[in-house]
């Protein structure tokens, strides 16, 4: 298990324990976490579970894909350390990973 923290727009953090193989967005989702609408289901068809990655967990998380990034133009208040959850794949390696959502997901 990776324990994931999701700080909403608030600054209210919620750790998680999210199995890996999971992406960060059914993490969320199993867990109540607010903020992650997840409309299309982790299809990469929307941007509602937009997430801030921490700075120091890009390098893990990896770059958003072409696919990630247009969808990502429809997103609000994208930053450079923005991505879709669904498109981030727990691992072991991710343990301790923290992620920010937005004040909106529209």
């Amino acid at each position: 298990m990776a324990r994931i923290t999701y700080i909403d727009h608030e600054g209210v953090a919620r750790v998680v324990d999210a199995k890996p193989g999971l992406s960060l967005m059914e993490a969320a989702v199993r867990n109540n976490v607010p903020g992650i609408e997840a409309d299309c289901g982790g299809a990469c068809a929307c941007a509602t579970c937009h997430v801030y990655v921490e700075p120091e967990w890009a390098e893990r998380t990896g770059q958003a894909s072409a696919m990630e990034a247009s969808m990502l133009e429809f997103a609000s208040a994208v930053a450079e350390t923005s991505r879709l959850s669904c498109q981030i794949r727990v691992t072991d390696a991710l343990d301790g990973l923290v992620v920010r959502t937005p004040e909106d997901q529209s």
